[in-house]
């Protein structure tokens, strides 16, 4: 008795599109169930949407972004866009309380907003959560080169002119 369906099946039912004959075979060989995800529908990955829609979506907008783009948007996310949110944007940390009737309930304080990096810092044994050859120190030499203004400043100056030369070369095709 085959536990998944055929390749076949799943290119039926789940689209060819995302879905090859080497990754069915290996979840049939490790019995993994395959479940399908759908783009934009929120409820499937809420995780993802999240990002997508509070990160992503604001601040790179809508429109398609040629591929022969992808190395210079890649060198904008690593140099610009990650280390801000990293190091300098504040989010916003559920804190679990729980109410009169006991149920657990999260609640999102302003005294508990701080960046990422502020929040790993905060963990219990938290350098042991860092990569060997990292430490608290030369990650704070990075969180301190710039203000958390200028670094938004700089990041809202790369990604224009990363935009400008993005939408100056569409228009001229």
């Amino acid at each position: 008795m085959e536990l998944l369906p055929s390749y076949d099946s799943f290119r039926r039912y789940y689209g060819f599109e995302y879905v090859n004959q080497y990754v069915v075979r290996l979840l049939q060989k490790l019995l993994i169930e395959f479940t399908k995800s759908r783009a934009r529908h929120s409820n499937d990955n809420a995780l993802v949407e999240s990002k997508n829609g509070s990160i992503v979506r604001k601040l790179l907008g809508y429109t398609h972004i040629p591929q022969h783009f992808a190395d210079q948007v890649n060198t904008f996310n690593r140099l610009y866009l990650n280390p801000y949110i990293n190091y300098h944007r504040p989010c916003f940390f559920a804190e679990t309380v729980i109410d009169q009737k006991g149920e657990e309930r999260e609640k999102y304080p302003y005294r508990a907003m701080v960046t990422p990096y502020e929040k790993l810092k905060s963990l219990p044994n938290a350098a042991t959560h860092l990569k060997p050859g990292i430490s608290f120190s030369c990650l704070d030499k990075i969180a301190m080169q710039i203000s958390d203004n200028e670094a938004a400043r700089l990041l809202q100056e790369t990604r224009n002119r990363l935009f400008t030369i993005i939408y100056e070369q569409k228009q001229a095709t």
